[in-house]
């Protein structure tokens, strides 16, 4: 996938009570890397005076298929995962639901190289999310995601790690890898009830295991 250059969007997982008592996701806004633009200057080349005869390609690896489940077993978490993009106002949308994940499919897939990234709600009104335990993960700790070909990306923990929403290491999460990661985000820490939402961000960091 593209690398991508400097945006804003927003990320941060949480709840957020309104009048009438029910919760959501809260959005912190952060830079992530947006697609490079085209080369400059494509109008200047010559045009082709005859057929073109494209190069052999080398063989590479298949592209990796999205994914469509992810499975935590040491802290109960078993959810579909929904596909979450930007909204008009440049911020990652949330999924639908406290009780499924979402991952951002403006990023690398889970097992291609990169940060892949998937969020999930922390709680809700009506009670804990999908990832209200994602605090309790441990380095060593294996997560699943099973991907739409019927494959299986297996990653293990690496670190578990809380920011304060406004120290969000924005490169950290989404700064190119040389291997295939995963993020998983939620929120955490305090609630503040003037604001209704927690003040921090839960951030487990996890490498594929080859």
């Amino acid at each position: 996938m593209p690398a991508r250059g400097p945006a804003a969007i927003t990320l941060a997982v949480g709840l957020a009570v309104a009048a009438a008592g029910t919760a959501g996701l809260l959005l912190t806004r952060h830079a992530v890397p947006a697609q490079r633009p085209a080369a400059a200057g494509l109008g200047a080349l010559p045009a082709p005076t005859g057929p073109i005869a494209a190069p052999p390609q080398p063989p590479g690896p298949r592209p990796v298929a999205r994914p469509v489940a992810l499975t935590i077993p040491v802290i109960g978490v078993r959810t579909p995962l929904v596909s979450l993009g930007l909204d008009a106002a440049g911020a990652l949308q949330v999924p639908p639901t406290p009780s499924v994940a979402g991952w951002y499919d403006g990023g690398p897939r889970p097992g291609a190289i990169g940060p892949a990234v998937i969020v999930g709600h922390i709680d809700s009104y009506q009670g804990p999310g999908v990832f209200f335990r994602l605090s309790q993960l441990r380095p060593g700790d294996r997560v699943y995601v099973r991907r739409a070909d019927g494959t299986l990306a297996v990653f293990r923990v690496t670190s578990v790690r809380m920011y304060p929403k406004d120290r969000f290491p924005t490169q950290a999460v989404y700064g190119p890898t040389p291997d295939a990661e995963l993020r998983l985000i939620t929120c955490g820490g305090a609630f503040d009830p003037v604001t209704r939402s927690y003040l921090s961000n839960v951030i487990v960091d996890a490498t594929q295991e080859r």
